[in-house]
């Protein structure tokens, strides 16, 4: 008896590590192109070159145009990198509590665009719609959270800040040693969070996750089998919900319209946590950075899900640029 629970107990462990091995395997044949790729644009001068094409379209958000900087290293590397330029543009310009709260705003939707936006698109999701989605829904998120805050004369007082980071080492070698472990540190975290899935799945609290959040699922148009890897990516990040969801939609348990329509959703609304808190040092409110983008990115998928184009099944052929799925892909679903 003893034996027999050791080998089974021995099988499930291998299976779970040969599929914790090929998601992560998955994610870095993406992410380390498009991290390479992202190092060369910004010694080349990307950024800069970036902020200077997104400075017009500061001032309909109230901001001033230097700040184009801040959200143009967000876009193009990651929300640190956003907050050290943050503390450096804004060391004597003072901001009000409302401009800093429409910033962080651009910056939670909008950023590390290269990587994640990889990412999504490798589990089904093109490039047009991640653009579109992430830059144009960060816009129309801070011109809302502006247009609020003028009218309800809200958060009009100086912003002082929580906390500055202190500057990175920028050396090349220095930046090669962070990837490195960041990348180590997204296996242990897909292996962590796929036995955490497998021991809810055998529990059954997953179906408990499922009833729960189907009233919002079915508002957002996404099948209840995509529970688990939207609250994983809304708390921990887009990159890991993605990771999970390619091995879900390998196992035929997720649909493609599912998958397109979770990932579009953790665009504008992932790592509710991490994100929020560190942007939340700069001094922004949490009603925009947390409530208004929860909101809004209800609203801007359930009203996505209902688009014709993608509202009918199955899927167009040319959604899925990589093709992930081609058997779901080409499956009809029922109902």
């Amino acid at each position: 008896m003893a034996g027999h629970f050791d080998s089974r107990y021995t099988r499930s462990t291998v299976r779970l590590l040969r599929e914790a091995w090929g998601a992560y395997l998955a994610l870095l044949k993406v992410m380390v192109p498009a991290l390479v790729t992202v190092k060369a644009l910004e010694m080349l001068g990307m950024t800069e070159w970036l902020g200077a094409w997104l400075s017009p379209l500061m001032s309909p958000l109230g901001l001033p145009e230097p700040l184009s900087m801040v959200w143009a290293a967000t876009l193009l590397t990651n929300i640190y990198t956003g907050l050290v330029i943050f503390f450096e543009i804004t060391r004597d310009t003072p901001l009000t509590v409302a401009q800093v709260t429409v910033l962080g705003a651009l910056m939670a939707v909008g950023h590390s665009l290269p990587v994640e936006g990889a990412v999504a698109r490798k589990a089904g999701v093109p490039w047009w719609l991640t653009l579109l989605l992430r830059v144009g829904g960060a816009w129309v998120l801070g011109w809302v959270l502006h247009i609020s805050h003028t009218l309800g004369d809200w958060l009009q007082h100086a912003n002082h800040v929580v906390w500055a980071p202190s500057p990175r080492d920028a050396t090349l070698v220095a930046w090669l040693q962070d990837q490195a472990m960041t990348l180590a540190m997204i296996f242990v975290v897909i292996l962590v969070l796929m036995a955490l899935l497998n021991l809810l799945r055998w529990l059954g609290i997953e179906r408990l996750v499922h009833r729960l959040l189907y009233p919002l699922l079915r508002l957002l148009g996404i099948g209840p089998a995509a529970a688990n890897i939207t609250v994983i990516g809304m708390t921990l990040g887009l990159s890991f919900g993605a990771g999970l969801l390619l091995r879900e939609a390998h196992s035929g348990r997720l649909a493609p319209r599912d998958i397109v329509l979770t990932l579009c959703f953790l665009g504008l609304c992932h790592s509710l946590i991490e994100d929020t808190l560190l942007i939340m040092l700069m001094g922004a409110d949490l009603s925009g950075l947390l409530w208004a983008r929860l909101g809004f990115a209800l609203l801007v998928i359930a009203l996505l899900a209902r688009l014709p184009w993608l509202k009918r099944a199955p899927l167009p052929a040319w959604v899925f640029v990589e093709r992930s799925l081609p058997e779901a892909a080409s499956r009809p679903r029922r109902g």
